[in-house]
């Protein structure tokens, strides 16, 4: 069947913002999507609340409206816009929920809006566990034995029948949220308690254990005339226990039978076919001594899909959207080969990996075990012809200070750590299966004791043995086979007791080159047309450089906390402005989650680690014009003068394009970057330095405590602190030192109470372009990260905004920028100080260019490949009617045990964007979209700090003025009593009962404003702060979020929000 011609405008749901569960994976797809119909001439109508992507770039579909991904106001979106219909699989499990909340709220009948591809009723299927379990009993599939319940009673009934332990599955949750593994029974009501609140429909799955059973994966399409075929089929090194987006994947499966995975593929493919699923669909199986179970069915795009998408170079998400509209496989041309219908299945001739990237050295207090929840932020992937191969490029690429040798933080594992940790999964327990293979342990008590299957094991094993060879007896073949292996240079060279140049040279000198090989779907059985590339250590080389003029763009690898998929945006962006200028554009990244890594983004992709050596081998092949290293964050940034040097070394031509590397580390290097703002006369805050405990002291006394210390070199605000007295800052010390041993910590005068400003401008060395000032909700003291901002500034008086201009262009001039150039300030008493200054991509870049309507991560790489802001026709800085505010995205509820306090090391995960024409307005839609929703009625509870007092009892007043109630403990109640506010007292949480977990537990408070106090409250704050995140209860902690939701409250219950699509926005800046 031909595309249906009555489908002629489609409206796609977003996933919303970057968030543990649910990352960029639903970006890459739904970008996919996007171009995949408009490319069948039908017009797209895009919703997402994430100005962090490029999904939601003004190219990306006809129209595209950031606004809060709730059914009522997509409601309002479908009332306007009218589409035909509506696809829900590709955002992710945000989208499945609102297309099943609007179809039960009948909005998609009422407006004649049909549910294309997977059906409502095939999204129930899957998402109600009760339903699924049905249906798979009438198609023969074996399920766990289980029982949905939503309530205690029926709980305790399951648990009397099944019997412990048992695992808990909320319906329609994301990345496990709220679910867990039980061995105790009170760890069982705990859980069913959590997961129910979690679960639209308050139901949770009870299912017998299968813990220590091998999971493994299918991705299955089928089409409207029932062809089905699979894409990929994957294996977790980690058993079942673990969710799949928690453990190591490989593809393809590695130890089950050709019978056993054709087996699996048959039950797939009758399951895909029983639920009648359309597009891309993903199933998960657990297996065991012949046996097998189904775990679960994704109706829709999912993590593995994008895995399997790199893995196979198959486009999962292109394809899913064409089928969405009518059209089958057969009609669907494979745009890899160029020449293959999208029926045929794809082949690999090569190993994949993928190992996830945990947050927990952002969160020391977080529970590191590994369950059913997902916790991490992001993960690599890497290809290899051999599972070693493919292991260590994946554990290079992980970019954390653990490497195969690690054994411990502070101090070294004894055996009985070791034993520990390969029972009980972290994210160390890699690190512990190689320690202990080390120390003498054996293959089958390692498998014991973590339940992985002895031949991955054995493969680990394998690089031990290699070690051995190489530090007993090294010669050019014992390298040769080294490299093979996956060993970099550098590893080799420890080994040995060289130096990393030397191993470097004899290789080179000995021919022992990398080869690159493609990923072609086919395994070379047709040609390919698009270039995707990951290299090998083998003979034949597929890559045929060109004599063009070329550019190498340094992608930031996997999401963290830090670095997200802003850096993505801006990567997407220089290839165009590259591909504008005819240049060809390449690209080298190892993150299978983003569009940088789309087949078709750019001329060549390198799916490779971003290390030194792997960067300079693509160099060294493809003999570049130019690198750029602005756009990937720090991970690119890092490389820019070790890439300098290594280039010149090998006196190759290639230049970093762009603000020099020197002038880099000159923004970098604190000492040099103070003293140059000395020379200009700008003003920063009191600093020291210091290389010891001792002068650390010293230098804190002068300058005057509270201050704030941190290392110099540092992203996301690493290690960094505000020290009160002298007894924290020998804490630190005691910590820091291990953040970066060769670099000084530096001190700086902390500014309390100062307001912070960030500004993103490009600088072309002559003219400076400014993108937009951003004011700060929250005080400076909280990372820029993970503050609210707000663009135009609300606050700060247009003198002092002159101020901010006039230092922004002297900075960019006098580090001579050529590109992008992030400004942090803070102001206070009148004086702006400037706190630091990053010459690349930031990660407001996205949010200011789809607020002020300018590509400038686009209009920066322009400048780098030599053109003028004149000659691009940019000079202006933006002038706004409107009101744009970022609110980021924080992962509190996914990580049991860590504290909710921001401070300067960054927590959030993702950002969302508010725009409307009243401030209270756009800060109301943006605490919607983060899931902070803010309350027009209940009862609020407030307990801040003496200081704080004053100010919030104009925020009380203003909430009582909106029909809230306050409650209150005991000193902040009697203030507000006196300042005649009504409040009702509640006891402190170690006083005892009524306090506010009572009420938090009973559901009864909608909102929480709590300013942390001395240590001993600190506590008590804590235990408010965790309960609100468990029991979903928006919660705020700075007197100005505090000043800005009583206004949003306010004006929220008499006005009406604004929907506008985002270029009807654009069309109104001056």
């Amino acid at each position: 069947m031909p595309k249906r011609p009555e489908i002629k405008k489609v409206l796609l749901i977003g996933s919303g913002p970057i968030q543990i569960g649910q990352a960029a994976e639903f970006d890459f797809s739904g970008s996919q999507a996007c171009k995949s119909l408009r490319e069948e001439g039908v017009e797209v109508v895009l919703v997402n609340s994430n100005p962090a992507t490029i999904m939601t770039d003004p190219e990306m579909a006809d129209r595209i409206y950031i606004e809060p991904l709730v059914p009522e106001i997509v409601a309002k979106i479908i009332e306007k816009e009218r589409p035909d219909g509506i696809i829900a699989g590709i955002g992710g499990q945000t989208g499945l929920n609102i297309t099943s909340e609007l179809a039960e709220m009948g909005v998609l009948d009422k407006f004649n809006v049909e549910v294309l591809g997977t059906s409502v009723h095939a999204i129930q299927e899957t998402e109600d566990r009760d339903l699924f379990k049905s249906a798979m009993i009438r198609v023969g599939e074996p399920v766990p034995k289980s029982r949905a319940v939503d309530s205690v009673e029926e709980a305790k009934e399951a648990l009397k029948e099944l019997g412990l332990p048992l695992i808990i599955r909320p319906a329609y949750t994301l990345g496990g949220s709220g679910g867990g593994s039980a061995e105790t029974e009170e760890d069982f009501f705990r859980i069913v308690e959590m997961g129910m609140k979690r679960s639209r429909i308050h139901q949770v799955l009870i299912e017998e254990s299968l813990v220590g059973w091998t999971e493994l994966e299918y991705e299955v399409m089928r089409d409207s005339n029932d062809t089905c075929i699979t894409i990929c089929n994957m294996e977790n090194m980690d058993p079942m226990g673990i969710h799949t987006g928690e453990s190591i994947v490989v593809t393809p499966i590695q130890t089950l039978t050709d019978e056993e995975v054709q087996i699996l593929r048959s039950a797939a493919i009758n399951i895909i076919r029983a639920l009648k699923i359309e597009g891309g669909c993903n199933i998960q199986f657990a297996a065991k001594d012949g046996e097998y179970r189904v775990i679960e069915v994704n109706p829709r795009v999912s993590r593995s899909s994008a895995l399997a998408s790199k893995a196979t170079g198959y486009p999962i998400a292109r394809v899913t959207a064409k089928i969405a509209i009518g059209m089958t496989l057969d009609e669907i041309s494979n745009d890899v080969t160029g020449e293959t219908p999208a029926s045929f299945e794809p082949t690999v001739d090569y190993v994949v990996m993928k190992i996830p990237r945990w947050p927990f050295d952002k969160f020391v207090r977080a529970d590191k075990t590994l369950t059913t929840s997902m916790k991490s932020t992001g993960e690599v992937m890497s290809i290899g012809r051999s599972y070693e191969e493919a292991f260590m490029k994946a554990v290079r690429s992980l970019e954390i200070d653990m490497d195969l040798g690690y054994q411990g933080k502070y101090t070294t594992w004894t055996d009985d750590d070791v034993r520990r940790l390969l029972i009980t999964p972290t994210d160390e327990r890699l690190f512990a299966i190689y320690q202990a293979l080390r120390r003498g342990f054996s293959v089958e008590e390692i498998s014991d004791l973590t339940k992985i299957h002895p031949y991955f094991i054995w493969r680990i094993e394998n690089i031990i043995f290699m070690e051995k060879e190489i530090a007993e007896s090294f010669s050019v073949p014992v390298l040769r086979r080294a490299k093979r292996t996956g060993f970099t240079d550098d590893r080799i060279a420890k080994l040995l007791g060289k130096k990393r140049t030397e191993i470097t040279d004899l290789r080179i000198e000995n021919g022992i080159v990398p080869t690159y090989k493609m990923v072609d779907t086919c395994a070379a059985e047709f040609a390919a047309k698009t270039p995707y590339y990951y290299s090998s250590y083998e003979d034949e080389c597929e890559l045929l450089p060109t004599d063009n003029k070329k550019v190498l763009i340094i992608g930031s690898g996997p999401i963290r906390i830090g670095q997200g998929i802003e850096f993505d945006y801006s990567t997407v962006h220089a290839v165009l402005a590259l591909r504008e200028q005819g240049i060809e554009a390449h690209i080298a990244n190892n993150n299978p989650e983003t569009v940088s890594t789309d087949y078709d983004t750019s001329d060549k992709l390198f799916f490779e680690p971003l290390t030194l050596e792997d960067v300079m081998n693509i160099i060294e092949k493809e003999r570049y014009f130019g690198v750029m290293v602005q756009f990937g964050g720090q991970t690119a940034v890092n490389l820019a003068v070790p890439l300098e040097k290594e280039i010149a070394r090998r006196g190759l031509a290639t230049k970093i394009l762009g603000t020099t590397p020197e002038k880099i580390d000159m923004a970098e290097d604190r000492e040099r970057f103070n003293l140059a703002l000395r020379e200009m006369g700008i003003p920063q805050p009191e600093a020291g330095y210091a290389t010891s405990p001792d002068q650390a002291k010293a230098e804190a006394k002068r300058i005057g405590y509270p201050v704030l210390v941190r290392p110099s070199y540092v992203l996301g605000g690493r290690a960094m602190e505000i020290v009160y007295d002298e007894k924290e800052l020998e804490v630190y010390m005691r910590e820091a030192v291990r953040v970066s041993p060769e670099h000084p910590i530096l001190i700086d005068d902390f500014l309390q109470n100062a307001v912070e400003i960030d500004v993103d401008a490009v600088s072309d060395g002559q003219d400076v372009l400014i993108g937009a000032i951003m004011e700060h909700i929250e005080e400076a003291g909280i990372h820029s990260g993970d503050s609210a901002c707000i663009i135009p500034p609300q606050t700060i008086p247009a003198a002092v905004q002159d101020t901010v201009r006039e230092y922004v262009r002297k900075i960019a001039l006098a580090l001579e920028v050529k590109g992008i150039l992030n400004i942090q300030m803070a102001y206070k008493d009148g004086i702006v100080y400037v706190l630091e200054a990053n010459p690349r991509s930031s990660r407001t870049i996205p949010f200011v260019s789809k607020t002020v309507g300018l590509p400038l991560a686009k209009i920066a790489a322009g400048v780098m490949a030599g053109k003028t802001l004149q000659e691009l026709g940019y000079t202006k800085e933006p002038t706004l009617p409107y009101v744009s505010v970022k609110e980021v995205l924080l992962p509190f509820d996914k990580l049991p045990g860590a504290d909710t306090l921001l401070g300067p090391e960054m927590r959030s995960t993702g950002e969302v964007m508010g725009v409307d024409y009243v401030p209270g307005l756009a800060f109301f839609k943006a605490e919607l979209s983060a899931d902070n929703t803010l309350p027009t009625k209940g009862i609020v509870f407030i307990s801040v700090r003496d200081e704080d007092k004053g100010p919030i009892a104009e925020v009380a007043r203003k909430l009582v003025e909106s029909d809230l109630k306050i409650i209150a403990t005991d000193g902040t109640a009697d203030f507000l009593a006196g300042m005649g506010i009504p409040v009702e007292k509640v006891k402190k949480i170690y006083v005892g009962s009524p306090n506010v977990l009572d009420y938090i537990k009973r559901g009864e408070v909608s909102l929480i404003i709590n300013t942390p106090t001395t240590k001993q409250s600190v506590k008590d704050g804590f235990q408010i702060r965790r309960n609100a995140v468990d029991y979903r209860v928006p919660y705020i902690t700075t007197v100005q979020a505090a000043r800005a939701a009583a206004q949003a409250i306010s004006i929220a219950k008499a006005g009406e929000i604004t929907i506008k699509a985002l270029g009807e926005y654009h069309q109104e800046v001056r």
